[in-house]
């Protein structure tokens, strides 16, 4: 607890930092989440490369509500795993319940704040489960991933948004850049 002398004063650093290490510690990386975005996005940009979505991914994870809600929902797998948590969410946790939807509204505030583009996105890994997301349901392992498993769909789905707006926007300035030279009243037209 805070006081007069000493406010609580968030760092923004350790906050981040500890959102990749948390992601590290439960076996998930970035390569992996971009793998998830480029077969979202690769049909639609075929020159789409790793690297874009790798640099895409580390943007959506660069958000602070983006990394509230994977610290929150690694938190409580953990708290889950250690048998920490009250009946009956633990078993509901441990279990991953089908009826227990907290872990995608979790997820949805990821998706959020990319726009709509990314629910449907979302949707469709999270239905089909593809690379380490298949990894992440297989409960063979004794790790709960009820929450990670959402939440690295949602990173994916976010950052495949992210990289769909960002892409429009180049097509559309290329577009704006040919028509204007052809177009001599575009010329003097204001920005």
């Amino acid at each position: 607890m805070s006081d007069v002398r000493n406010p609580y004063c968030l760092n923004s650093k350790a906050v981040s930092d500890a959102t990749f290490e948390w992601l590290h510690k439960r076996g998930v990386t970035i390569l992996e989440i971009a793998e998830l975005v480029m077969l979202l996005q690769k049909k639609y940009y075929p020159t789409l490369t790793m690297e874009e979505c790798v640099h895409n991914v580390e943007m959506v994870l660069s958000k602070r509500e983006v990394q509230n809600a994977v610290l929150t929902g690694i938190q409580l797998d953990v708290l889950a795993e250690e048998g920490k948590l009250i009946s009956p969410l633990q078993e509901m946790l441990v279990n991953d319940e089908g009826l227990y939807g907290v872990d995608e509204i979790l997820a949805f505030s990821i998706v959020n704040v990319y726009g709509s583009i990314g629910f449907t996105n979302y949707g469709y890994v999270d239905k089909l489960k593809p690379g380490v997301l298949e990894r992440l349901n297989d409960k063979s392992s004794g790790q709960v991933h009820t929450f990670l498993d959402d939440i690295v769909g949602a990173v994916a789905a976010a950052a495949s948004s992210r990289i769909a707006h960002r892409k429009q926007a180049e097509i559309e300035a290329i577009y704006a850049e040919e028509h204007n030279k052809f177009d001599p009243l575009a010329k003097g037209r204001p920005e």
